[in-house]
């Protein structure tokens, strides 16, 4: 069987391996080379393969279902329903909506109905297919504003279709000198990792499973699984198997318990491999937003309010959207200050893909939304849309719509002001009539929009720049009991010493694994650091999402760290002139373990909106460049570039990863990256169609970190996944609409978007 890397970094090379160097991954060489083992890459002897039946329909009843023609099958071990489940029959997230496997109806496109294990991926594939399912169509409810408001509108859940509504509600003035409203609209988006989803279930001896799985949360899923088989916790053994990228939605059960349900009823391994059309239905999406805003400001671009309708389309279940509508409805204004605001924020089921986490986590959405209006705004008053960010931007000081305060440096006015000093890139070569640059020779096709394909040699094309400003709360909130933990022992290998850390932590291709062996190292001064594979062994961690895991998981190895060189400590005091290995050899290895929980946070009031549901806020701002060909509706982004304040930098290199990843997604969901759904019906679950960013979409970027920290922080760091995600979109949105003087107020910008225009374009 191929197992998960144990990470040993042992003798980075480099001037140092601690916090603030650039030490190189331990699992870089083997993924850029191919030899990283992946969660699809699982073997075991004699082992199962599961594939997963699922409806083709967004709402329907379920008659019935024969399986008699899949068992008849050779090769096949098992097929499993509804009935078959040991345990509870239902999961979720937040609240326990989702059907193991459909009961009595589906609620989306792709609910998995029956499973099958057998010898082979193809006879598993094949068996699926011949079970017999009579599905009676219902109505599907597709329209997120029909669900949220009209009572006439069929209840996709028992409870009705609002999952939640939160308000915020401050001040009482709502009047102003200048005031500019919009209506705006995010696509599904979704989360593109290219590893599918995938893991191996391996029946125990004691009756229970031991689950090697490509997850963000190993913890919550034990707990999942553990009910759903009806099994106590510590009979459920979960391991992370390598992932192939997560970005929010590893956060949501896939294959979980299913595998493990046909482990213990074939007594035999089974693996499960989404295939990239699958994966789409696997998993959860980005939720689509549509929004309207009112911004009221003084003639000389002060906010005096900011009134905002927020819908988010849930889809067919809960997963987490409760806290995506709580991160939408608090930082729905932004980084501004502003004394009167009145938010709703909603999150509705329908029939649609389910929504839950990705990267920015509600706070995109909104994002795009604020602004695009203070573009607006900019212009009703004559300013520029630096200009008018700086006049209404926070510090540290200021309160949230929420009425928390902001008590840690966020020097907004200081970014945008470097920013907008950073040296714009040179300005393209003018076309002459015949497509020829001015000294009569051809462009260089690669940068002009449409590249190589030729579709333009320059006639048409303008250039735009545009700025985008976001904000993103760090670490769960709103009261959850957010925590990790840390186990950290240090012992002799050979004659020296050596450091090993094991936490639950999943390493999601974030770099996490090498942060803390650096935390190790700079703690206990011990260059031998071996990070343990992440298992349900130790205690919880939390998810990997949030931006959290370099603040909680890091403060949990420093708090094991330190109670390890304390201890440490006392034993050479006690043996004056013995070196380390000396007094280890004497004592024997020193073991400690420690949880590390951030400040707490409480619930947003539920009339009021009021409260501190933060721990943490990040800020980061963007500058996009971009030529847009106006005939054809092409875009190129010529370059970005990004502000961003993290607090203390612990890698540079990771770091800088970070903030690139964080820009293409953004940029993606600016300009291609949709779910295409009609009537419930996923209509592009491919990478064919589903168009995700590639190394010749991404422009150069120009980078300036800053390291304000944080003083409630481990290290003063601040999360710096996520932010990049928010400001990056808008940015290349104004950029466009710069370049083409159209509205353009949805996303992804389409071609037809620009090109299918009156001829009045200004």
């Amino acid at each position: 069987m191929t197992r998960p890397m144990t990470t040993d970094t042992q003798r980075p090379s480099g001037p140092g391996s601690g916090l603030g160097e650039s030490v190189p991954r331990p699992d870089g060489r083997l993924k850029v080379s191919g030899e990283f083992a992946y969660s699809s890459d699982l073997w075991l002897e004699g082992m199962l393969w599961g594939a997963t039946l699922r409806s083709p329909h967004p709402s329907a009843w379920i008659r019935s279902v024969d399986v008699g023609p899949a068992l008849a099958m050779p090769g096949v071990f098992a097929v499993l329903t509804h009935e078959d489940v040991p345990g509870e029959r239902f999961y979720g997230l937040e609240h326990r909506d989702q059907p193991v496997l459909a009961i009595d109806q589906v609620r989306y496109q792709g609910e998995p109905v029956a499973i099958v294990a057998a010898d082979h991926p193809e006879t598993a594939r094949r068996a699926a297919a011949a079970i017999v399912v009579d599905y009676e169509v219902r109505p599907s409810v597709v329209d997120p504003r029909r669900a949220a408001f009209d009572p006439s509108c069929p209840a996709v859940h028992p409870g009705g279709n609002l999952v939640r509504h939160q308000p915020v509600r401050v001040g009482s003035t709502f009047e102003a000198e200048v005031v500019v409203t919009g209506e705006y609209e995010v696509g599904m988006q979704d989360q593109a990792f290219l590893g599918p989803e995938s893991g191996l279930a391996v029946p125990a001896e004691d009756g229970g499973v031991d689950l090697f799985v490509a997850t963000q949360w190993l913890h919550v899923d034990q707990g999942q699984v553990a009910l759903c088989l009806g099994l106590p916790t510590e009979r459920v053994r979960l391991t992370l198997a390598g992932v192939g990228g997560a970005f929010g939605a590893r956060e949501d059960l896939s294959m979980q318990v299913h595998a493990s349900m046909l482990a213990l009823r074939t007594g035999r391994p089974v693996k499960m491999v989404y295939g990239r059309e699958e994966s789409f239905f696997g998993h959860v999406h980005r939720h689509p937003a549509r929004m309207r805003y009112e911004h009221g400001a003084t003639a000389d671009g002060r906010l005096v309010y900011v009134r905002a309708e927020i819908l988010l389309d849930g889809g067919a279940y809960c997963s987490s959207t409760p806290a995506v509508v709580g991160n939408a409805a608090s930082l729905g204004v932004g980084p501004y200050e502003v004394d009167n605001v009145r938010i709703d924020a909603y999150g509705v089921y329908t029939n649609n893909p389910p929504c839950g986490a990705m990267r920015g986590f509600g706070a995109v959405q909104a994002c795009y939304a604020y602004e695009s209006q203070m573009d607006r705004l900019a212009a009703a008053c004559g300013l520029s849309p630096v200009e008018i960010r700086v006049r209404n931007s926070v510090s540290q000081g200021s309160r949230l719509a929420t009425g928390q305060l902001i008590d840690s440096p966020a020097p907004l006015a200081e970014m945008l002001a470097e920013l907008a000093a950073m040296p714009l890139p040179a300005e393209p070569p003018p076309a002459g009539p015949d497509g020829a640059g001015a000294d009569g020779a051809g462009p260089d096709l690669r940068l002009l929009p449409g590249g190589v394909a030729q579709a333009t040699r320059g006639e048409g094309v303008r250039r735009g720049v545009g700025y985008g400003v976001g904000i993103k709360n760090i670490c769960f909130s709103e009261g959850f009991d957010d925590y990790s933990t840390a186990r950290v022992r240090v012992e002799l290998a050979g004659d020296e010493p050596h450091v090993l850390v094991h936490t639950a932590a999943a390493e999601v291709g974030q770099g996490l694994v090498t942060v803390q062996a650096q935390i190790a190292r700079t703690e206990l001064g011990i260059e031998r650091v071996t990070v343990a594979p992440a298992d349900t062994a130790v205690g919880s961690a939390g998810s990997s999402s949030a931006s959290r895991q370099s603040y909680v998981t890091g403060g949990a190895v420093r708090a094991a760290c330190v109670a390890v060189r304390e201890r440490l400590g006392a034993l050479r005091a006690a043996h004056p002139g013995l070196s380390l290995p000396e007094v280890l050899e004497r004592s024997g290895p020193v073991e400690e373990t420690r949880e590390f929980r951030h400040r707490p946070t409480f619930p947003m009031d539920p009339v009021t909106g009021q409260g501190n549901s933060h721990t943490q806020l990040a800020l980061c701002v963007h500058r996009a460049v971009v030529d847009v060909d106006v005939d054809l509706g092409l875009v190129r982004v010529v370059e970005l570039a990004a502000v961003q304040d993290v607090g203390k930098i612990l890698n540079p290199l990771a770091l800088e990863g970070q903030i690139h990843g964080g820009s293409a997604q953004g940029l993606g969901l600016a300009l291609m990256e949709e779910i295409q759904v009609r009537e419930g019906r996923v209509l592009n679950p491919s990478f064919t169609d589903y168009l995700i960013p590639t190394i010749l979409d991404m422009p150069p970027m120009r980078l300036s970190i800053l390291e304000n920290p944080d003083p409630h922080a481990p290290y003063g760091l601040r999360g710096a996944g996520e932010p990049p995600t928010l400001s990056s979109t808008p940015a290349v949105a104004a950029a466009v609409r710069a370049a083409t003087g159209l509205d353009l107020p949805r996303v992804p910008i389409r071609p037809e978007d620009i090109a299918l225009v009156p001829a009045s374009r200004t």
